[in-house]
This record gives structure tokens, C-alpha cells and sequence, in this order.
């Protein structure tokens, strides 16, 4: 086999391969030959099929074999021999095959860069922490209460207020026509609430029970229903009673009912639950903050290719936010050219991060343990309630989902490893100024 670079610029290499005509007949002959004995075709007995039967119908198909073979065996040693560590998949693309002359074809690659480390110890950062304070906690026990609040009947005679609730009777119509599902019977309505069209409820404000009462409201213009949107309608409504919600008390009795032995029981899981959200916005804000210095001080070249690839991916989703008219309020108002220059940096800068981040582990023999990976698999499946066996299972025959999931262990791994090494100085804050932190 003949090498011969053909450029070398920056990261970029090229290759000229030649692979001697005769390398590829006597492969392409021993693979007849092996193919002779195999088959079994009517009329010859097995293993005593003629040579000039087998080339004549599967020669084509065996020749084509054959170089697929020679391309990627002589392409891994072109790789190997030099020491190369290739940023994608290198490109091949075939000069001559003609039948009887030498094989040559060129192969282009991009190469990972040098990374030079970075003097960890150098990095400073503040990670701001908090814990659940009495007036948060309370809160939430509010909110539990709240929500398992009970419905009483409202026995005085009185309209409903807003935040009650009416048991209604209702008929939807549209130029004085009864619509499809436009009707319900002692249907549980909150005055004032949500989950109906804009102004029906509010509407309610005022209604007794037995009184009958017709509203005029108008679907949105993007109403699910095509037939309805924009329309105007009318309901006939008839009020069968009233009920208010009564918030019981933030105690044992209402920790029993919660499953707990009493209302210490339910805090403490409160508290561990509150704990942990503020330990993972602090984990997020440290983990910024780092990945911020460590750009800065990462200035090695990146290849192309792994930019093209990771901004094909971000782009995919901005376009998909165009269309849905969902672009962040930073992007509203740019023109394309912008857009695609301000996120190609963003793809610039993710590869740069996750290449230092790669090579700061392979220096360190930073490495996921098969444990590790175990554990992240059984997470995952927990996250599909009844149906973990078949996650499981999933992963046992997808080898490479299971691997998907050995990356963002890596990058938490390496993540721990820095800021072991790099000066962190811990502030306490309050809950507000840490929420507040790691939205920023």
C-alpha cells in the first residue's frame, strides 16, 4: 500500500491511498474460493461448485466486498500508523477501481487539536448556597393544604364569589344553534378560574343557586376547534348550587392524610425535597461559573467539522422556534445572518468545553464505571413508572442508548475533579437571591 499526504493545514489532513491491483485479486480469490465451499447450488455437489460458476454469479458482489474491505482496513492504518486521533469520521472518496488496476482513493480528516491544560488552581469562583428558611417551608405547607382543600355546600342565600364554586348546567350555541360539545350536565365550574374559554367564568361572578343566566363569550382565533375559532357564542347556564372550598389546617391530621405519622414527618420531607432543588441550582450556577472560566481560558483551534455538526443541531431547533414564534427575547428582532453568527460561536465554544472536558478526563483517568452506569440505567427506568423492566431491557439490547448516558456522567465527574482543584469560596444566600442567581 502506497501513503502519500496530500495536504496539511491547521487540523485538516489528506491522503492519497494506492492499493496494489494484485492485493485485491488474491482477496477477491480467496473469498471465491471460501464462497465455493459454502454454497449450495442445485445441479453441483456442496463444496464442488466450479470456480468459473461462482465468479460469474457472485464475482460482482464479492469485488465489491473486497474493496469496501481494502478501503477501510487501509484507512484505519493510514490513522493508526501516523498516531492520528480523527475529530468525525473520516472522508473517502474513490479515485479509480477499474477492474484489474490498482485501488486509489483519497482520504480527508480532520485531527483532534493539542489541548494544553489549564492551571486549575488559578480559577477562582463563588458558589452561593441556601437553605429552606421557616417562611419558605410554611409556605409550602400552605400550598399542601390548599390543595387538599374540601368542597362545602354554600347553604345562604347569596351569588357566588370569585374562587367558588358553581355546579352548573350548561348549553353552548352559535347563531342560537346547538354546538358539539358545547354542553355538560352538574358540571363543577370555579368563578372566576381557569380551563374554560376567556370570560366564561368570570361571568359566573353573582350567580345563585336556581338562577338561570345566558353569557356571550368568543372562541380564540387559535381555538383547537377550527369550526369554533373566532366564533361568537352564547351559554345557557343554570346554577343547581354553590360550594367554597374550606383549606384545612396545616397539621397531623392533615400530614396523616398524606401518609405521614404526623405534620414533623410531612416538614422533614418538605425540607429534604426544598434542599435538594437548592442544591442542584447551586450545583448549575458553580458548574456555569466554571465552565465560564475554563473558556476563557481554552484558546486551541477546533475543528471544523465537530462546529458544523453541533451548530446543524442548535440551528435545527432556532428555525423550529421561527416558526413557532418562540425565539428567546435576546434573538427577537435579528436577522438571520446574526442569529446564525451568534449561534455558530455558541457551537464554536460547546466544542471547545467539550473537548477540554474530554481531555482533562483521559490526562486524569477520569473513567465511568460500569456501577455507574448501572445506576444511571435503573434512574432512567424509574422515570417510567411500571415499565422500568422494559427500560431495562431496552438498554440490554441498545448497547449504544445505554452508552448516551455514560457522557453527562463523564462531564460531572470531570466537573467534581476541577473544582477540587480550583479556589471555591462558598456564600450563603437566601432561596430568592440563589433562584435568582441561576437564571442569570
Amino acid at each position: 500500500m502506497q501513503v502519500t499526504e496530500v495536504a496539511n493545514e491547521g487540523l485538516k489532513r489528506a491522503y492519497s491511498v494506492v492499493v496494489p491491483a494484485g492485493d485485491i485479486a488474491a482477496e477477491r480469490e480467496k473469498r471465491l474460493a471460501q464462497l465455493s465451499k459454502e454454497l449450495k447450488i442445485p445441479g453441483f455437489r456442496p463444496g464442488k461448485v466450479p470456480a468459473s460458476v461462482v465468479k460469474a454469479r457472485y464475482g460482482q458482489a464479492v469485488m465489491g466486498e473486497v474493496l469496501e474491505g481494502k478501503v477501510n482496513e487501509a484507512t484505519q492504518s493510514v490513522v493508526a500508523d501516523r498516531g492520528l486521533r480523527p475529530a468525525v469520521q473520516p472522508k473517502i472518496d474513490i479515485v479509480n477501481f477499474a477492474d484489474g488496476a490498482d485501488l486509489e482513493f483519497r482520504v480527508d480528516l480532520e485531527i483532534l487539536p493539542e489541548i494544553p491544560m489549564p492551571e486549575f488552581a488559578g480559577i477562582e469562583i463563588e458558589r452561593v448556597k441556601a437553605e429552606p428558611s421557616e417562611e419558605a417551608i410554611g409556605k409550602a405547607l400552605g400550598q399542601i393544604a390548599e390543595r387538599n382543600r374540601k368542597l362545602e355546600d354554600i347553604t345562604e342565600d347569596r351569588g357566588a364569589t370569585k374562587g367558588e364554586i358553581a355546579n352548573c348546567d350548561f348549553v353552548g350555541k352559535i347563531d342560537g344553534v346547538e354546538f358539539p360539545g358545547g354542553a355538560a350536565q352538574g358540571m363543577d365550574i370555579e368563578v372566576g378560574g381557569g380551563g374554560f374559554i376567556p370570560g366564561f367564568t368570570e361571568q359566573l361572578e353573582g350567580i345563585k343557586a336556581g338562577e338561570e343566566r345566558t353569557i356571550n363569550v368568543a372562541f380564540p382565533e387559535e381555538y383547537g376547534a377550527k369550526e369554533l375559532a373566532g366564533k361568537a357564542a352564547t351559554f345557557d347556564i343554570t346554577c343547581k348550587g354553590l360550594k367554597t372550598g374550606v383549606v384545612p389546617a396545616a397539621d397531623d391530621e392533615l400530614a396523616k392524610t398524606l401518609g405521614f405519622d404526623d405534620l414533623d414527618g410531612l416538614k422533614k420531607v418538605l425540607v429534604e425535597q426544598m434542599q435538594r432543588e437548592f442544591d442542584s441550582m447551586s450545583r448549575m450556577k458553580v458548574k456555569r461559573a466554571l465552565l465560564d472560566a475554563l473558556s476563557e481560558r481554552a484558546s486551541f483551534e477546533v475543528p471544523e467539522s465537530m462546529v458544523e455538526q453541533e451548530f446543524a443541531q442548535i440551528w435545527q431547533r432556532v428555525e423550529q422556534d421561527l416558526k413557532a414564534g418562540n425565539l428567546d427575547e435576546d434573538d427577537k428582532g435579528k436577522d438571520e445572518d446574526t442569529l446564525k453568527a451568534d449561534y455558530r460561536k455558541i457551537a464554536e465554544r460547546r466544542i471547545r468545553l467539550g473537548l477540554l472536558l474530554s481531555e482533562i478526563g483521559r490526562v486524569n483517568n477520569i473513567t465511568v464505571t460500569n456501577e455507574e452506569l448501572s445506576r444511571a440505567m435503573r434512574q432512567e427506568a424509574g422515570r417510567y413508572p411500571g415499565q422500568e423492566q422494559q427500560v431495562m431491557e431496552f438498554f440490554r439490547k441498545n448497547p449504544q442508548a445505554a452508552e448516551n448516558l455514560r457522557s453527562p456522567i463523564f462531564e460531572e465527574k470531570v466537573v467534581d475533579f476541577m473544582l477540587e482543584l480550583a479556589k471555591v469560596t462558598d456564600k450563603t444566600v437566601t432561596a430568592e437571591e440563589l433562584a435568582t442567581s441561576a437564571e442569570a
